[in-house]
């Protein structure tokens, strides 16, 4: 299903039927980390309409915020790489600037972006906490210039509107639709583009019920609840269960899960099941938004904690 960066063509993803349990409930893997090989998921819908936006407005710079590990970076990297725009990463961590070479030798995700053209700005995490202030963002126009602002994790109204068009009409025969939650816009748009009949379930990668406020700010319907119960901890926080999981799931099913966000969604729809969540003879398709570029990094710090290692 991998194809060129091509945002004027309308993509499907396919639905991977996972296993049905004894109860009759059925699950199913909407296989969004196959859409494009370096701009996969969510981030592929997030940044559709945001690059129509920049290109209808003249921009030929993207700026935006991340971690040294960030999916977003990474795909706004290749993004603006492949759409012919210049792109600039505000990175979270000023110490990671002070040795860029040595830097990249360790990071697989700035080693990428850094490869795709992406110019790197690291800042302190104080200074990076004022990402949303005016003043914050006037220094950056002074110090960059003219460019079109992607908010972190990319999440804005544009982004909303990408995320809508994960499902399709197929789509309309699921009970429940699930995917992992970072700032919301992705289930947002899932909500939107939902039935009425149907009960979305987003599973949030952070600790805490704050991200329930944001989602209702987005002109969504009432059918969704979010799972609070397998964070493992917060965000990008992992145990041996987990990597367990998700690397009995890679053996037996031959699909990668990454640990930040579709790992910790599908272990927690298995439990789910487990505990009788689901009414007998549900279908649910929880929505597979990729992410794996991750892996790597989250494996350097497993090594470093002498914990098992993600099979990738």
């Amino acid at each position: 299903m991998a194809n060129p960066l091509n945002f004027n063509v309308e993509i499907s993803s396919e639905n991977q039927f996972i296993t049905e349990f004894k109860n009759g409930t059925s699950l199913y893997l909407k296989r969004e980390d196959l859409l494009h090989p370096e701009v996969s998921g969510n981030k592929f819908r997030k940044l559709k309409y945001n690059i129509f936006e920049a290109e209808k407005q003249g921009k030929d710079t993207l700026l935006t915020f991340g971690g040294a590990y960030s999916n977003h970076i990474a795909a706004t990297a290749a993004a603006g790489k492949l759409a012919g725009l210049k792109t600039i990463g505000v990175i979270r961590g000023k110490e990671l600037g002070e040795n860029l070479g040595e830097t990249l030798k360790q990071n697989a995700t700035l080693n990428f972006a850094h490869s795709c053209g992406m110019q790197f700005y690291f800042v302190s995490r104080g200074d990076y906490r004022k990402k949303a202030n005016l003043e914050f963002r006037q220094h950056l126009s002074e110090k960059f210039g003219d460019f079109y602002l992607v908010p972190e994790g990319g999440t804005n109204a544009f982004a909303i509107k990408g995320c809508e068009e994960i499902l399709s009409a197929k789509d309309k025969e699921f009970n429940y639709i699930a995917a992992s939650v970072g700032t919301g816009g992705t289930l947002s748009g899932l909500i939107r583009a939902s039935s009425e009949n149907q009960k979305i379930l987003g599973f949030p990668a952070l600790k805490g019920d704050f991200l329930s406020e944001e989602i209702k700010k987005n002109d969504v319907k009432d059918n969704w609840e979010l799972i609070l119960n397998y964070h493992f901890g917060g965000y990008a926080r992992v145990d041996s269960q987990l990597i367990s999981f998700i690397n009995k799931f890679r053996e037996k099913y031959q699909i990668q899960l990454d640990p930040v966000y579709t790992g910790k969604l599908v272990f927690g729809i298995f439990d789910l099941v487990k505990t009788g969540y689901f009414p007998s003879g549900s279908k649910i398709l929880a929505i597979h938004t990729g992410g794996l570029q991750g892996i790597m990094g989250m494996n350097s710090f497993l090594k470093k904690k002498n914990l098992p290692l993600i099979n990738y």
